[in-house]
C-alpha cells in the first residue's frame, strides 16, 4: 500500500512563503515611487534616501531582538505579528503628507518585515527534511521576488493611476487578506494548533494528524548533529532572564561558520537590494535616460532573473555542499565586474551592457541564500532563529549604508534632485559599492579557510 505524501507541509509553507512576498512588496513599496515620494513629499535626494535607510537601520537592528523571540515564541505568531505592524506602516504612509510621519511609516514597515523572513526559514526545518531544505529555501527567495516584480510595476502603476493613498491602501488589502489566512493556516510544527484554533479553543482532525516530511516530529535539524565547540554545554542551560543579546551574539560568532555565512550575506545581495529599493529607477530615468516604462520593464526583468537563478540555484547549492560558497564568492565577482564595466564605460552605456548588468546583479539575491544554508550547518537548533537572525543583519547592513552614501554623494555633486541627475552623478555615487564588495570578498576567502581548518580539526562534514 502506497504511503500518501503529506501535502500540509505545503500549504503551511505556501500561506508562510506569500506572507513574506507581501513583506517584500512592503519593503519595496518604494522601489519605482522615488521620484513621485519627492514630488509628493518635496525633498532631496539624501531625504528620499533616508526612508529605505531607516526602514533598513530598523530591519537590521531588530533581526537577533527577533530571532531570540523567534526561538522562544515561535514562527507563526512573529509572522502575524509582522504583518500587522507593516500594515499599520503602509496605512501611515497612505495617509501622510509630513515628512516624519512617512519615516514612522517606514519605521514600522522595517519593524514588520524583520519579522516576516527569519521566520519563514525557522518555520521550514519544522516541517521538511534536511535534503528539501535547500532547494525550499530557494523557492521561498523565488516567492518573495513576485513580490518584488508586483512592487516594480505594478504598484507604481495603481499609484499613478489611483493616487498616492489609493495605491498604499491597495497594499493594506492584501496584508489584511495574508494576515487573517495566516491566522487560519499557520503552525510552528505537526501538531501545532492555529491562531484561530486557539481563540475557539478547538483542536482539528488535520491538526492532530499532521506530519512533515522529515518525520512524526518533522523536525529536519534533528537530524543534523550541532557542532562539537565549547557552546554546547551553554546550548543547554536554562537561559537567563533577559534576552542577553551580546553574549549569545558572542557564542554564535566564535564559529567561524556562523561568521562566513555573515560575510556571504553582507556581500552578494546588497548591490540588487539598492537597485531595487531605490536607486534603480532614478539611475536608469535621470542616468541614463531611459523613459519610465522601459526603465520599469528592466526592473522587472532583473526581478524575474533573480527569481530564475533561484531555481537553479537551490538543487545546485544543495548537490555541491563543497563548493557553495564559491559559488556565492564567483556570483559577486561577476556581478562587480560588470558593474564595474558600467561605470568606467566612456559616455552612455549601450543597452546589451545594461541588460547584461540587470541580469547578472540579481544573481546576488538567490546566492545570498546560500549564506542561510551554511549557518544551518554550523548553528546549534537552540539558536535557530538567533543565527537566522544574526547571519541576516549582514546584507541589510551593506544595503543601507550604500543606498544612504548614494544619495550623499549624489547631493554633494549638486545632483540631489531628479532635474539634477546625470549620468556622471550617478557613476560617482555608485563606486561606493567597491570598497563593500573588496571587503566582503576578502572575509570569505579569510572564513572560508578558518571554517575548513575548524571542521578538520572537530571531525565534521557538511549536510
Amino acid at each position: 500500500m502506497r504511503t500518501r505524501k503529506p501535502l500540509l507541509p505545503w500549504v503551511v509553507w505556501g500561506v508562510a512563503a506569500i506572507a513574506y512576498a507581501v513583506a517584500i512588496i512592503n519593503r519595496s513599496s518604494l522601489s519605482a515611487l522615488g521620484p513621485a515620494a519627492q514630488e509628493h513629499f518635496g525633498i532631496d535626494a539624501t531625504t528620499l534616501a533616508t526612508f529605505p535607510v531607516i526602514q533598513l537601520i530598523v530591519y537590521a537592528g531588530l533581526q537577533i531582538p527577533v530571532g531570540v523571540l523567534l526561538d522562544r515564541f515561535g514562527a507563526k505568531g512573529m509572522i502575524l505579528s509582522g504583518g500587522v505592524l507593516m500594515l499599520l506602516g503602509q496605512t501611515v504612509m497612505a495617509t501622510a503628507e509630513d515628512v516624519r510621519l512617512a519615516i514612522l511609516a517606514r519605521v514600522l514597515v522595517g519593524a514588520g518585515d524583520a519579522c516576516t523572513f527569519i521566520s519563514v526559514m525557522r518555520l521550514l526545518p519544522e516541517w521538511f527534511a534536511i535534503r528539501q531544505l535547500p532547494t525550499v529555501s530557494q523557492l521561498t527567495g523565488l516567492t518573495g521576488q513576485v513580490g518584488q516584480l508586483v512592487s516594480v510595476a505594478p504598484l507604481a502603476l495603481l499609484v499613478a493611476t489611483a493616487g498616492w493613498m489609493n495605491g498604499f491602501l491597495g497594499v493594506v488589502a492584501v496584508g489584511v487578506l495574508i494576515t487573517i489566512l495566516g491566522c487560519l493556516v499557520l503552525r510552528n510544527h505537526p501538531g501545532d494548533r492555529t491562531i484561530a484554533e486557539r481563540v475557539f479553543r478547538t483542536d482539528s482532525r488535520l491538526t492532530r494528524e499532521a506530519r512533515g516530511f522529515g518525520g512524526p516530529l518533522a523536525t529536519g535539524m534533528l537530524e543534523m548533529a550541532p557542532p562539537s565547540t565549547e557552546m554546547i554545554p551553554v546550548v543547554g542551560r536554562v537561559p537567563r532572564r533577559g534576552l542577553d543579546f551580546f553574549s549569545r551574539a558572542g557564542r554564535l560568532l566564535k564559529i567561524p561558520g556562523v561568521r562566513l555565512a555573515f560575510w556571504l550575506h553582507f556581500t552578494s545581495p546588497f548591490a540588487s537590494n539598492v537597485f531595487l529599493l531605490l536607486w534603480g529607477t532614478p539611475f536608469l530615468v535621470g542616468g541614463v535616460g531611459l523613459t519610465p516604462a522601459a526603465a520599469s520593464g528592466l526592473l522587472s526583468l532583473t526581478v524575474v532573473a533573480s527569481m530564475v537563478a533561484g531555481l537553479v540555484l537551490g538543487p545546485i547549492s544543495s548537490r555541491f555542499l563543497e563548493r557553495r560558497v564559491w559559488i556565492n564568492f564567483s556570483i559577486t565577482i561577476a556581478i562587480m565586474v560588470t558593474w564595474l564595466g558600467i561605470l568606467l564605460w566612456p559616455g552612455t552605456p549601450p543597452i546589451w551592457l545594461l541588460i547584461a548588468l540587470l541580469l547578472i546583479m540579481p544573481l546576488g539575491g538567490p546566492a545570498s541564500m546560500i549564506a542561510f544554508e551554511v549557518s544551518r550547518s554550523h548553528t546549534p537548533r537552540s539558536f535557530a532563529g538567533f543565527g537566522t537572525g544574526l547571519v541576516n543583519t549582514g546584507g541589510f547592513i551593506a544595503t543601507l549604508l550604500v543606498i544612504l552614501l548614494i544619495g550623499l554623494v549624489l547631493d554633494l555633486q549638486g545632483a540631489g534632485s531628479p532635474e539634477d541627475y546625470s549620468l556622471g552623478a550617478f557613476r560617482t555615487a555608485f563606486l561606493v559599492q567597491v570598497p563593500f564588495w573588496l571587503i566582503g570578498l576578502t572575509m570569505i576567502a579569510f572564513e572560508a579557510r578558518r571554517t575548513k581548518r575548524w571542521m578538520q580539526h572537530h571531525g565534521r562534514k557538511l549536510r
